[in-house]
């Protein structure tokens, strides 16, 4: 049976400058070209989850412009429930500016626009679809009180509620008591427990602060090493498979997305989902943009046969 996600969260034109190298503080580059496609972290986790075959369904917000109209359509085309995703009037849609070097490495800058203006109305109009859900994911590019109030539905009705916090940011402690997986990656995990991650043991000493502040289970992202995860049976490490990377952008989407189409609700799978959304992640990072890079469930078994 197919996981149902629901991905609420961010949805931006995403315009990528291409560079040589990262400029300096106070220094003037020219981008060798531009390219723009449809993105957002919520768009990019929906649309990994719906390319991993999850019924898959989006809550968030846009302006009434052409962009909002182009993501709607992005999401469509996926496959992926749009009947909550509200537009208005007073705000454009998300956008970002994407600085990619010839090494393959991004620094972003978001607009949130209508993502950050999205009111209580959004989620009570959306709360039965939250009730049917087998997972809800959410990210910091969308308020924290909208996210509090959808995995407060999600905990009341069984539904597990996923929390990737990014961009890093300080987190309301009554959203931790209601999150049952928390993913940051390493930098992420380190603001927010005030532990650097180093090594494994390390890593032990996050999950260790997590479940202080409230959240049982735990995955660590670390680039193109892999992937920590505890929970309240197991912990471990799963390592990344090599590859060569042009363009990171939406490689931790990918991952999310990927995984919780794949993940049983009690986490008893945790080590081959992770596998599964590393192979995911993998793919993505070889091909430029954030939405055309996601690979289907078909190409990623394709690319790893055995």
């Amino acid at each position: 049976m197919k996981n149902k996600v629901v991905v609420l969260g961010s949805l931006n034109v995403d315009t990528t400058l291409h560079v040589a190298n990262m400029p300096q503080p106070g220094e003037t580059i020219s981008a060798q070209s531009k390219t723009s496609s449809p993105g957002g972290k919520g768009a990019n986790q929906a649309v990994a989850a719906a390319r991993s075959n999850a019924d898959t369904c989006f809550i968030g917000q846009v302006g009434d412009d052409q962009s909002g109209q182009m993501m709607i359509k992005a999401l469509k085309d996926n496959g992926i429930d749009t009947a909550h995703i509200n537009i208005v009037e007073d705000q454009g849609t998300g956008s970002a500016v994407i600085l990619l070097d010839e090494n393959g490495q991004n620094s972003i800058m978001v607009y949130g626009g209508a993502n950050q203006s999205m009111g209580s109305a959004v989620i009570k109009q959306a709360e039965e679809l939250i009730k049917s859900a087998n997972f809800i994911v959410a990210q910091f590019e969308t308020p924290q009180e909208r996210t509090l109030e959808a995995f407060k539905i999600a905990k009341e009705n069984g539904v597990v509620t996923v929390l990737n916090p990014a961009p890093a940011a300080t987190i309301m402690p009554e959203l931790l008591a209601v999150t049952d997986l928390v993913i940051p990656n390493e930098t992420e995990s380190a603001t927010l427990t005030g532990i650097e991650v180093t090594d494994e043991a390390s890593m032990d000493a996050n999950a260790a602060k997590f479940q202080k502040m409230g959240v049982k289970n735990l995955i660590i992202t670390v680039g193109d090493k892999g992937a920590y995860y505890s929970t309240e049976a197991a912990h471990g490490f799963v390592p990344a498979f090599k590859v060569d990377a042009v363009d990171t952008t939406a490689a931790g989407d990918t991952f999310i997305g990927a995984l919780c189409s794949q993940l049983s609700g009690d986490l008893s799978n945790i080590a081959e989902a992770l596998t599964y959304a590393q192979k995911a992640s993998s793919i993505t990072v070889q091909s430029m943009g954030a939405l055309p890079s996601i690979p289907t469930t078909d190409q990623i078994n394709a690319t790893y046969k055995n």
